[in-house]
């Protein structure tokens, strides 16, 4: 194991870190005014996590600003993109910490440390760029190195956070690929109880079967159980069901899927859930994963 992944290894049981990030995690939850800012912040209407996208304008502008501090001619324009970043990095902040405060303890613990050194580094910009506006250059050059190490060390710690981690990625995108194209048979249609989530498995993938009661509109749902945001099993959670369209909750982080196509209608989750098509054969429940897409499918019952 290399020296930097045993650090981040030994952050990651960091446990003294627990009572600030829960803290800090508590208090940004309270402030986020709604639903639908929350849903924004995650990036619920782009289909996966904002922060990457909006992180990308301040780095950029701030890496871009140091390679022009030292190319002739190109005080000022390092000074405006130094400005720049020092704009659009609440943006990112806010998306970042709404995903931080949705995370299991291992990953806040990681993620505080991003956001540190993260926020050392915009204070350092900030610094950066009242010496360029007072005319010290030198000390805005200084400054401005200083915070992008700073914000390459949170970048490092993000790239952790992101991919040993599996911080913002879909949990449950190789559901469907797992299950594979053929039927699989889920048990005679009798033994699923009606108005109530049930466990199955198709193949080696695991899914919530749901069947309504028929003065909702029978039929049978099936999808993928491992929520996309963070692997919670929905088989376990809550469904709202009636005339309208049935939904379900997962039980760890509550983000909310409509059972009919999986899609994702409150956060943090993002992704849709793998929905299979099912069908009723000799009173016997079959699915599979669906090839025309996520558009639920399913025999008279």
């Amino acid at each position: 194991m290399s020296v930097i992944r045993g650090l981040f290894s030994r952050l990651e049981s960091a446990r003294l870190l627990d009572p600030v990030a829960e803290a800090v995690a508590g208090a940004v939850q309270t402030s986020i005014p709604s639903a639908r800012i929350k849903d924004l912040l995650h990036g619920r209407w782009l289909g996966h996590p904002v922060h990457p996208v909006l992180v990308q304008v301040p780095v950029g502008a701030w890496v871009s600003a140091s390679v022009l501090d030292f190319a002739p001619g190109g005080r000022r324009a390092a000074q405006r993109l130094v400005g720049l970043g020092l704009l659009t990095a609440p943006a990112a902040v806010a998306a970042g910490l709404a995903d931080w405060s949705e995370l299991e303890p291992d990953q806040r613990r990681v993620g505080l440390v991003h956001a540190a050194a993260n926020t050392v580094g915009i204070a350092f910009y900030a610094a950066s760029w009242g010496a360029r506006r007072n005319g010290r250059r030198v000390a805005g050059v200084g400054y401005a190195l200083l915070g992008l190490s700073a914000v390459g060390l949170g970048g490092a710690l993000g790239g952790h956070l992101a991919y040993s981690q599996a911080s913002g990625v879909n949990h449950a995108e190789g559901a469907a690929r797992r299950a594979g194209g053929e039927w699989h048979d889920l048990g005679p249609l009798d033994e699923i109880p009606v108005g109530q989530p049930v466990r199955r498995d198709v193949g080696d993938t695991t899914v919530v079967v749901y069947r309504r009661a028929l003065s909702s509109g029978g039929g049978v749902h099936v999808l993928a159980s491992e929520c996309s945001h963070a692997g919670g099993p929905l088989h376990e959670g809550e469904v709202t069901d009636g005339p309208g369209e049935p939904r379900i909750s997962c039980p760890w982080h509550g983000s909310v899927f409509r059972l009919v196509d999986g899609e994702p209608l409150r956060g943090p989750a993002t992704a849709c859930q793998p929905v299979f098509q099912t069908e009723i054969a000799a009173g016997r429940l079959r699915a599979r994963a669906n090839a025309e897409g996520s558009v639920w499918k399913n025999a008279e019952v």
